[in-house]
C-alpha cells in the first residue's frame, strides 16, 4: 500500500511562519520514532487563513508535502559562511528582504516571489530510502519537472541541486537548490525551483557558496513567463510517480 502524504498549498507565506509549521510536523514525526514519546507539542495555527490541519496533534501529524512561495528572504544553512551574504542588513531592509539562519544543510540561498518552494516532511525509512537516495529522487523530480518544459537538466559533481550544462554564452547554472535536515530518517526543508524569480536578488549573495557558477530560472530559459501554480501541478505528478506515494488533500 502506498504511503499517504497530505498535500498543503500555503500560497505566499512568511519564511519564519512556514519554518515553524514544518518544525512542528517534523518534531511530531520524529517523536513517534523516539522511545520517550516525542520531541514537541504544537499549537493550532493558521497561515494566510489556511488551517494547519490536524498537525497540532503529534499522534496524527504528517507526512506532508508543502508547496509555497516566500517573500524575499535569504537563508543560511548550518555549514554556511556569513561572508557569502554580500550586503549588510541595512541594504537588505532597503530591498525588502530578511536574513535567517536555519538548521538545514548547505550554504546561503534566496527565496522570493516566483520561486516554487517545496517542503516534503517524510519518514523516508517508511519509503525504503536512505538520505542520499531521497535527495537523488528529489533532484530527479525537479529534473523531470523542468524536462516537461523542454529543458534538459541534471546534476553537478560535488554539489546538490539541479543544474543546466553550459550552452552558448551561458555557463553552468543552477535552476533549483536543495537543502535537507534529517533525524531518525525523518526529513524536512527541501527544494527551491526558480520559475519566474527576479534573478537580481541572487546578485547579493554567492548562491550556495559558489562564486564560479550562475543561477537561472524556468522563465529565463524559455524566454516567456511561466506560472508557479502551473509548475506546482507538474511537480506533484512527478513527485507521486517517483516516490510512489498517495497525495491527499488540496489547498485549504
Amino acid at each position: 500500500m502506498a504511503v499517504r502524504v497530505e498535500y498543503r498549498d500555503l500560497g505566499v507565506v512568511e519564511y519564519g511562519q512556514c519554518w515553524d509549521y514544518q518544525t512542528r510536523i517534523f518534531s511530531s514525526l520524529v517523536g513517534r520514532k523516539t522511545p520517550s514519546g516525542g520531541l514537541a507539542t504544537a499549537e493550532n495555527k493558521e497561515f494566510n487563513g489556511k488551517s494547519a490541519g490536524n498537525d497540532n496533534n503529534p499522534a496524527e501529524a504528517g507526512p506532508v508535502l508543502i508547496l509555497c512561495e516566500h517573500p524575499h528572504v535569504y537563508t543560511l544553512g548550518r555549514s554556511g559562511k556569513q561572508e557569502n551574504l554580500l550586503m549588510d542588513e541595512e541594504f537588505l531592509h532597503g530591498i525588502g528582504a530578511e536574513f535567517v539562519r536555519i538548521d538545514r544543510g548547505g550554504d546561503i540561498t534566496y527565496h522570493g516571489p516566483g520561486q516554487l518552494v517545496g517542503y516534503p516532511i517524510l519518514d523516508i525509512e517508511a519509503l525504503g530510502l536512505g538520505l542520499k537516495e531521497y535527495i537523488h529522487l528529489l533532484e530527479e523530480a525537479i529534473i523531470r519537472t523542468v524536462g516537461r518544459y523542454g529543458i534538459t537538466a541534471g546534476r553537478s559533481a560535488g554539489a546538490t541541486g539541479v543544474w543546466l550544462e553550459p550552452e552558448g554564452q551561458k555557463g553552468l547554472r543552477k535552476i533549483a537548490a536543495i537543502g535537507v535536515r534529517s533525524s531518525r530518517f525523518v526529513v524536512m526543508h527541501g527544494f527551491a525551483l526558480n520559475v519566474s524569480t527576479d534573478m537580481r536578488y541572487f546578485g547579493y549573495i554567492n548562491p550556495c557558496g559558489f562564486t564560479d557558477r550562475g543561477v537561472t530560472s524556468l522563465s529565463g530559459e524559455l524566454g516567456r513567463e511561466v506560472a508557479t501554480d502551473e509548475v506546482k501541478e507538474v511537480f506533484k505528478e512527478e513527485f507521486v510517480g517517483l516516490f510512489g506515494v498517495e497525495l491527499a488533500g488540496a489547498a485549504d
